[in-house]
C-alpha cells in the first residue's frame, strides 16, 4: 500500500479557546519547573548544586526564561464542552495511520497501528484545555512538540503552518513550521511515513538566523496509556528525579524507595525521571504493557534525553488526571525526548547555526518474561534486542541523512496557516529560510500596525477604541518605537519593550509620561501597578489597580474582547487589593463586575477570600460548598488548598484536592 497523506475533520467534544488576554505579562512566569537552590554551605559562601555534571549546571543556568513577551496569555477558556470540529491530516500506510492536528501546535493526535487496528498512543476522547503550557491552554494526549523554553510551548493550542513536501522516498511527507517568539526562532516539523514502513519518521530543525547566539529548549513529549501492568524502559541505570518539590537528585533505575518506578502507578505523586543515557549509547525508550507490546520512541544522536513523567497514583494526581479528560476513560503518563539531560537546561545554538535531528515512532513487540522480569538489564537488553531487529540504528541514520536532502525543498501545496509574525520578521530582517517560507499574504490585522512602523517610523493610531494589540518586544523594534513619535499608545508599547529588556526606570518613565495625555488610562496605570508590587510598594500598587479598574469599567464596551480585558484586570485588582488589606476597595471592584463574569470560577474564588476578608467565613465556606470548577489552575498552584485552609479546619473536599507534592 502507498503512503497517502488526506485531509480530514475530527470530532471531539471541545471546551471553547476563548479570547487571548489582552494584558500584556509583564511578570516573570510562574513555572513549577524551576530548581530551588541549595541552602549555603555551613561556613558560608553561595549555594551550589552539588553532584550535577558539569555541562547540566551549566545549562541549567543559561538563559532560563525572564520574561513570556511578546506572547500573550491563553487564558479565556472553559469547561462546558460541546462537540466540536478540528481540522486534521491524515497519513497512512498499510502499517500505520497518523492523524496531525495542524491547528493545535502540529499535535499528532493518533497513531494507529493498522494490522491490529491498536492506538499506540494516548488518544484523549476530548479537547480540554488547561493551564499547563508557558502561556496557559495545553490539552493533554497525543504527541507534541515544544520548543521555546521549559515547559510546555506557548504554541500548544495555536495553528502551525503545514503543507505538503516531496519526501526523500519519491512519496510525500507533511511540512510543519511556525516562528517561536519566545526565542525569535523559526523551527520545522516534517512527518515522514515511507511505504511499507512500520515506523513513522520525524525530521525536526531549529534555525538561529540571528547576528547572536541564542538558548534553544526542545522536548518531543509522548502520552502512553497508564495502565497497571505497563512499564517504561529506556538505556540507562541512573536517573535524574525531580519533583514539585523543585530539588534535583541523581537515584538509581529501577528501583528507588522500595518501589520500581519504571511502572508509572508505583510513583505516589507526580514527578519527573530524567533517565542518564550514556554517552555512544543508541538514545530510545519505550511503553510496554503486561505483554510486552506497546510503542518505542528513538532517534538520532542530537536528541539525547529521555524522560518519564508520571502522575503517580496519589489524589492529587488522580485529579489532575480526571480535569485533563472525561471522568473514567483511563490515564496516562508521558515519555519524552530532548536536546539535554533535562528539561530544566537550555542548550546554546551559534549565530547562523542550526540544530537538526530525525525521530522514529512505531510499534514494539519483546518477550514480556524478561521486559517484565526482576533483573533491570535483561529487561532492557529485551527491548534494545527488539527495537534493534525492527528498526536497525543505521537504518535510522540513512533515514536523517535522505531527509536531510530534502529539508530544504520548498513546500507545494498548502494544508493549513500558522499566524503572520514569522513573515513580519523575515520581512523587516532579510532572512533567508530555505524550506520555511514565511511570505509577506500572512500578514494580519495583529502585525498591521508593526509593519506599518517599520514603513514610517510612526506607530499608527488605533482606528476604534480597543484595549491596545500586541506588544513586540525585540530589541529592533525597541529601537524603532524609541524613535518614533511619542503619542501615549507608542508609550505604552515602549514601557512593554524597555521592561523586558530589563530597563525598569525608562519602562516606568515611558508609561508615566504616556499616562499624562492618554484617553485611556487604564492600560498604562495596570503597567504601573505592576511595576509598583515588583518594587515593594503594595500601597500604590493597590491604589493604581482601583483607578485602572474604574478607568476600564468606564470606557469599556461590548464583545469578547473588553470581556477579556474586565476578566483580565479584574482579577489581577481584587487579588492585589485583597493581599494590600484594601477590603473595600476589592468589593467596589467586584460590584462593577459583568454579572456572567462573577460567576465564573476564577471569580467564584475570589469571591470566596472577598466574603473571608470581611469576616463572613461560612459564607465563604458556601462558595466551595456550592460548587465551582477553577478552569485555569495552574500546574502546581495551591491556592485552593491555601483558602480552603483559610475558612476551616475541615479536610479539603477531593474535588478540590490537585496537590502535586506531598504535603509540608
Amino acid at each position: 500500500m502507498a503512503t497517502t497523506v488526506r485531509r480530514a475533520v475530527l470530532n471531539l467534544p471541545a471546551a471553547p479557546l476563548g479570547p487571548e488576554n489582552p494584558l500584556p505579562v509583564l511578570r516573570a512566569p510562574a513555572d513549577a519547573h524551576t530548581l530551588d537552590e541549595l541552602p549555603k554551605p555551613p561556613l558560608g559562601g553561595t549555594p551550589r548544586r552539588e553532584g550535577l555534571p558539569r555541562d547540566m549546571a551549566r545549562q541549567i543556568g543559561y538563559e532560563p526564561l525572564r520574561s513570556l513577551l511578546p506572547v500573550r496569555l491563553r487564558d479565556g477558556y472553559r469547561r462546558r464542552r460541546r462537540e466540536g470540529e478540528f481540522e486534521a491530516i491524515v497519513l497512512e500506510n498499510a502499517h500505520l495511520r497518523v492523524t496531525v492536528l495542524p491547528g493545535l501546535g502540529g499535535r499528532v493526535h493518533s497513531l494507529v497501528h493498522v494490522p491490529t487496528g491498536r492506538e499506540l498512543l494516548y488518544r484523549n476522547p476530548v479537547f480540554q484545555p488547561a493551564n499547563f503550557a508557558l502561556n496557559g491552554a495545553w490539552f493533554s494526549g497525543g504527541i507534541e512538540w515544544n520548543i521555546g523554553a521549559t515547559g510546555h510551548t506557548t504554541l500548544s493550542c495555536s495553528p502551525l503552518h503545514a503543507a505538503l513536501v516531496p519526501a526523500p522516498d519519491g512519496g510525500v511527507m507533511v511540512r510543519l513550521w511556525e516562528w517561536e517568539r519566545l526565542r525569535d526562532l523559526p523551527f520545522q516539523v516534517d512527518l515522514w511515513l515511507p511505504q511499507d514502513s512500520e515506523f513513522l519518521f520525524v525530521g525536526v530543525r531549529i534555525r538561529n538566523p540571528h547576528e547572536r547566539t541564542a538558548p534553544v529548549y526542545w522536548w518531543s513529549n509522548i502520552a502512553v496509556p497508564e495502565d497497571p501492568g505497563t512499564r517504561v524502559l529506556a538505556p540507562a541505570d541512573e536517573a535524574w528525579h525531580f519533583g514539585y518539590e523543585r530539588t534535583l537528585r541523581r537515584i538509581p533505575v529501577p528501583r528507588w524507595e522500595d518501589e520500581d518506578r519504571t511502572y508509572p502507578l508505583r510513583s505516589e505523586y507526580p514527578a519527573d525521571f530524567f533517565y542518564e543515557v550514556p554517552d555512544g549509547t543508541r538514545p530510545w525508550i519505550a511503553s510496554l504493557d503486561a505483554e510486552g507490546r506497546g510503542l518505542v520512541q528513538t532517534s538520532t544522536a542530537r536528541l539525547r534525553g529521555r524522560k518519564l513523567f508520571v502522575w503517580g497514583s496519589g489524589e492529587g494526581g488522580r485529579r489532575w488526571q480526571e480535569w485533563l479528560t472525561e471522568p473514567g476513560t483511563g490515564g496516562y503518563a508521558e515519555i519524552q525526548a530532548g536536546l539535554a539531560r533535562t528539561q530544566l537546561e537550555h542548550v546554546r545554538l551559534e549565530a547562523g547555526a542550526e540544530f537538526s535531528w530525525l525521530e522514529a515512532y512505531g510499534p514494539l513487540a519483546a518477550d514480556p518474561g524478561p521486559v517484565h522480569g526482576p533483573d533491570w538489564a535483561s529487561a532492557r537488553s529485551a527491548a534494545e534486542a527488539a527495537l534493534a531487529a525492527a528498526l536497525p540504528r543505521e537504518r535510522v541514520e540513512e533515514a536523517y541523512e535522505a531527509w536531510r536532502g530534502a529539508a530544504d525543498t520548498e513546500p507545494g501545496e498548502r494544508l493549513a496557516a500558522g499566524s503572520g509574525w514569522g513573515a513580519l520578521e523575515v520581512l523587516c530582517g532579510g532572512y533567508e529560510l530555505p524550506g520555511t517560507p514565511f511570505e509577506e499574504a500572512e500578514l494580519g490585522e495583529a502585525q498591521a500596525p508593526w509593519l506599518e512602523l517599520w514603513r514610517t517610523g510612526a506607530f499608527p493610531a488605533p482606528r476604534r477604541v480597543a484595549p491596545p494589540g500586541p506588544s513586540l518586544v525585540a530589541p529592533h523594534w525597541r529601537d524603532m518605537l524609541e524613535t518614533a513619535p511619542a503619542d501615549p499608545l507608542t508609550e505604552y508599547h515602549l514601557g512593554v519593550a524597555q521592561w523586558h529588556a530589563g530597563d525598569v526606570a525608562q519602562a516606568v518613565r515611558s508609561w508615566e509620561r504616556g499616562l499624562a495625555l492618554a484617553p485611556s488610562r487604564w492600560p498604562l496605570l495596570r503597567c504601573l501597578a505592576v511595576a509598583d508590587t515588583l518594587a515593594g510598594d503594595p500601597a500604590r500598587a493597590a491604589q493604581r489597580y482601583a483607578e485602572a479598574f474604574e478607568d476600564l469599567a468606564e470606557e469599556s464596551r461590548g464583545g469578547e474582547t473588553w470581556t477579556a480585558a474586565e476578566s483580565a484586570l479584574g482579577r489581577e485588582a481584587m487579588t492585589t487589593l485583597l493581599a494590600a488589606g484594601r477590603v473595600p476597595a476589592a468589593r467596589a471592584v467586584w460590584d462593577r463586575l459583568r454579572p456572567a463574569l462573577r460567576e465564573e470560577g476564577r471569580f467564584r474564588l475570589l469571591a470566596a477570600r472577598l466574603l473571608a476578608a470581611e469576616g463572613h467565613l461560612g459564607a465563604a465556606r458556601r462558595v466551595f460548598e456550592d460548587g465551582f470548577e477553577l478552569a485555569d489552575l495552574r500546574e502546581g498552584d495551591e491556592i485552593l488548598s491555601e483558602v480552603w485552609s483559610r475558612i476551616t479546619h475541615r479536610p479539603l473536599p477531593a474535588t478540590y484536592n490537585f496537590r502535586m507534592r506531598p504535603p509540608t
